[in-house]
């Protein structure tokens, strides 16, 4: 399975999830597909941290991205605007942070590379950002077994989102797990590349969460 293959499968699961969220609450099965999405963008975040040319650039797009979409999120989820919870973008930006803090200064500016872990995770508690800490775990989880292979490595990300799972949240997101086949069959193979599908998976974050506002 590609990486284009994964971000659709993600991409599929998370407007799954949104709609269960806001039409049909009453009907956990749509939540529970939605959290394959979350653990799938997570591990693609790693992924395209070591592919990406330019960090700089990358995380610079995930911020106007996050920006560009808390409206839309806003508004889907609370019927306006509302700063007491911002979308998963802030997360993922955060976790980036998180990653290129360890990759680049933790063997020579340990210091620094702590002090960019801990502002993450306050980051992303104090403004409540989707997943929170959680989050930031699910993206250094990905991350520190990046070099591990096979079975062993699918049996150590159940574990630690197992464990992850149960020691920062509750309920449904316990079926996160069920992500990890999927990221499993990963092949390491972009899939398809052209600007049009790069930006297209961004966009779409903003504009389903637009959508289903529309439609309420």
């Amino acid at each position: 399975m590609n990486n284009t293959y994964l971000k659709l499968i993600a991409l599929t699961t998370m407007i799954i999830d949104h709609v269960g969220a806001i039409f049909f609450s009453f009907e956990p099965n749509f939540r529970i597909i939605g959290r394959i999405a979350f653990p799938i963008y997570c591990f693609l975040l790693v992924e395209g941290y070591f592919h990406t040319r330019d960090v700089k650039k990358y995380s610079i797009r995930l911020l106007l991205f996050a920006l560009v979409s808390e409206l839309p999120f806003d508004y889907a989820f609370f019927g306006g605007m509302n700063n007491t919870h911002q979308n998963i973008f802030f997360t993922l930006f955060l976790g980036l942070l998180a990653v290129h803090a360890i990759e680049e200064y933790f063997m020579k500016k340990p210091v620094i590379s702590v002090a960019v872990l801990f502002l993450a995770f306050f980051l992303s508690e104090y403004f409540h950002t989707d997943y929170g800490m959680l989050g930031i775990l699910y993206i250094l989880t990905f991350y520190g077994l990046r070099k591990v292979d096979g079975l062993r490595k699918v049996l150590l990300m159940v574990v630690f989102i197992g464990i992850l799972n149960i020691l920062l949240s509750r309920g449904v997101q316990y079926y996160s797990v069920l992500a990890v086949p999927f990221i499993a069959a990963y092949n390491g193979k972009p899939g398809p590349r052209n600007i049009l599908l790069k930006y297209g998976f961004y966009t779409a974050y903003p504009l389903h969460l637009l959508i289903l506002y529309l439609l309420q």
